[in-house]
């Protein structure tokens, strides 16, 4: 019987291993993982514990490459933020991930400038989670917000 939680730890270690190999994980994606993958919440936490102490999983670094990855999809900062505060990333890391990236609206520039009518643009670039500032700015005032 000693021998099922070192089985435990070594099937942990495998699941999270090859989700790392992929991307970066927040811990909570790593805990959901493990967790979908049957890992007992002991060891789930053990392993969790042992590769954060590591540095192989680290939130910081996750934010990081997730909120680089986010916008090079286009999406704004708000929307960003609020993305790694769902993958469990606490405000104040999500916040200097955010604030690592280009400026909100040199991304809003690009993005506005793939599209002709600024209404269209506009909105496109709200959904996306841009600052109405970065907005108007990208837009150069070709835009009225009452029509």
């Amino acid at each position: 019987m000693a021998a099922e939680p070192q089985d435990g730890r070594e099937r942990a270690l495998a699941v999270a291993g090859r989700a790392l190999a992929r991307r970066d994980l927040s811990t909570r994606e790593l805990d959901g993982r493990l967790a979908r993958a049957g890992i007992a919440r002991e060891v789930a936490d053990e392993v969790r514990d042992r590769l954060v102490a590591s540095g192989a999983v680290t939130d910081a670094r996750y934010a990081r490459t997730a909120a680089e990855s986010f916008a090079r999809r286009g999406w704004g900062d708000r929307a960003i933020e609020a993305k790694l505060r769902g993958a469990g990333v606490d405000r104040e890391t999500a916040g200097e991930a955010v604030a690592e990236l280009d400026p909100e609206s040199e991304r809003a520039r690009t993005l506005a400038a793939r599209e002709r009518d600024p209404q269209r643009a506009a909105a496109r670039l709200t959904r996306r989670g841009f600052s109405r500032e970065s907005v108007e700015d990208a837009l150069g005032g070709a835009l009225d917000w009452d029509a």
